[in-house]
């Protein structure tokens, strides 16, 4: 069996964690969460080693920066994406939680709130991450800021 260096071995760890980011990205493009963000890490762990990274990696660095600044572009917006945060985080407290199932809920009782504290603590996390990336981008991205 044959020993890997310690450079090995971090090449394989930052191409595992770039695929997996790659992946949680995608999902989060669709599910609660920052896909283009996520998206745009992968990718850039990715680029290190493969040149078709690297040729995805400045568009979809133009999407998350764009979105980013359009999330801060006014008032209403920066409570609707603050709202949105804050949201995903008490979803995550009251899946947690897993109250009891409510009397309209239409499946099987073991259908409720399916992961409790692990898909709740996923929605703190992404409400956590989402309400971190809404301060970053009022603070650097704002219209009027000079870049």
């Amino acid at each position: 069996m044959k020993v890997l260096s310690k450079s090995q071995l971090k090449d394989i760890a930052l191409e595992v964690l770039g695929w997996i980011l790659v992946l949680i990205g995608l999902a989060a493009l669709v599910l609660p969460g920052p896909g283009l963000l996520a998206l745009f890490a992968g990718l850039a762990l990715l680029a290190n080693r493969y040149t078709w990274a690297e040729r995805r990696l400045e568009p979809i660095k133009k999407a998350a920066l764009k979105g980013a600044a359009d999330s801060v572009a006014n008032v209403p917006r920066i409570m609707a994406s603050a709202l949105g945060a804050l949201i995903l985080m008490a979803l995550g407290i009251i899946w947690g939680l897993k109250p009891a199932v409510p009397s309209w809920w239409p499946l099987a009782d073991k259908f409720w709130l399916i992961g409790g504290w692990g898909t709740g603590s996923t929605l703190i996390g992404s409400g956590i991450i989402a309400a971190a990336m809404i301060v970053y981008s009022y603070v650097k991205l704002r219209p009027g800021r000079q870049s």
